[in-house]
């Protein structure tokens, strides 16, 4: 007889998405909700990116590209990452002395979005036997493709404050450890890393031979910026400290393209080169016509939505403070309230009141090994924010 369950891997099982699938099986039959789980921007994608993907299809961009991405774009890239961070330098360029055995020079790689990039990483880098620290609450995907590629998720508590200290990794390192998935801005706290946490969990990598991926998808959503060699005021980010780190950022966020499946990795020349390889044999490349218009978004100036954003997270910690514990979000566009005390619920029994009353949120158990908190994304309209801000007092009244 056959059997489909026997063919599933255990791999596959090991992934959970019991938490998210109740919260929307809830939700199904809301009409017209108050909707704090979707994590993008409520903003289109600029009209001049949608000409640039547009005319590049007419002209016949079609086809596969390089795996590691057209020349316009990797130059772009290239140019972005050295003017940030004048201690990384290209593969081409960098010179090596016979007393730098260890200096590194980086490459990057376009990706089918940061989630591709991730999974590169993870393939590339990690396997059955090694130890990879996350934070805790941390990105929903980090735990489940860590277990994808045979590696043993280790989890880092972080409450309350949500900050991945290295104090607080410490504790959790081990012959085994072979890397740290570090996320700032973070989902689905949206705190930012102070520029001392940045700093102090580079110089703990360093000291026990431990790879440090910095997931850097929201670094346009901060708003506790600090000053880079170029001028800029750019999030803080431990590559400012190291140029032995993979970093990943995107452009799903920034310019609204969360469909288009656009991202990248810098880091060790060595591990993109790897890292190159296996999307050749998995994703190939990135969308081609997408490829093009994200060179142009590069130089679009988005920090009107980003300020935009920041009078949201104003409207919505000041609103729910008298109310809820909450730790204020320096970036992305997420707040992680903890449900009130007094209510007596978990996190999931407060979302599931939360859907009785048309408001749709994500309880904390679904990023987290607890279950006392719940996320809430304010990427949404103004008046969808106020309606969504009314209830939530209510209900921690109730």
């Amino acid at each position: 007889m056959f059997d489909p369950d026997r063919f599933i891997h255990a791999r596959a099982k090991a992934v959970d998405a019991s938490g998210i699938r109740r919260v929307f099986d809830l939700a199904a039959n809301l009409k017209d909700p108050v909707n704090f789980s979707i994590g993008q921007p409520d903003f289109d994608v600029p009209q001049a990116v949608k000409d640039a993907a547009i005319a590049a299809i007419q002209k016949g961009m079609n086809r596969y590209t390089q795996t590691q991405g057209i020349k316009e774009l990797q130059t772009r890239i290239t140019g972005l990452i050295t003017a940030e961070f004048p201690n990384w330098q290209p593969a081409s360029s960098k010179l090596r002395t016979p007393n730098s055995e260890l200096a590194t020079s980086f490459a990057s790689l376009v990706t089918s979005g940061v989630s591709g990039g991730l999974v590169l990483a993870l393939m590339t880098c990690v396997g059955p036997g090694d130890e990879v620290l996350i934070p805790d609450p941390g990105f929903v995907m980090y735990k489940h493709l860590v277990r994808l590629v045979g590696a043993t998720p280790v989890l880092v508590d972080t409450y309350p404050d949500f900050q991945l200290t290295a104090a607080r990794l410490a504790k959790h390192v081990t012959p085994r450890t072979k890397m740290i998935l570090f996320n700032s801005p973070g989902n689905p706290t949206g705190i930012v890393a102070t520029d001392a946490v940045c700093r102090e969990v580079v110089k703990l990598a360093d000291e026990h031979n431990i790879l440090l991926l910095s997931d850097e998808i929201y670094d346009e959503f901060c708003y506790e910026k600090t000053p880079r060699a170029d001028g800029s005021m750019k999030c803080p980010s431990p590559a400012t400290y190291s140029d032995r780190i993979l970093l990943l950022r995107g452009f799903s966020k920034t310019y609204g393209m969360t469909g288009w499946r656009l991202g990248y990795a810098a880091g060790p020349a060595a591990i993109i080169e790897q890292m190159t390889k296996l999307q050749q044999y998995t994703f190939v490349c990135a969308p081609s016509m997408v490829q093009v218009a994200g060179a142009v978004a590069l130089d679009l100036d988005m920090s009107t939505y980003v300020e935009a954003y920041r009078r949201k997270r104003d409207t919505l910690v000041n609103a729910l403070r008298p109310h809820y514990q909450i730790t204020t979000p320096g970036g992305a566009f997420y707040a992680f309230p903890k449900v009130p005390d007094h209510l007596k619920l978990t996190g999931q029994q407060f979302i599931e009141r939360a859907i009785s009353r048309n408001l749709l949120a994500i309880p904390g158990n679904v990023f987290s090994d607890r279950d006392t908190h719940f996320r809430l994304s304010y990427a949404c309209d103004d008046q969808m924010l106020a309606r969504g801000i009314e209830i939530l007092i209510d209900l921690a009244k109730s």
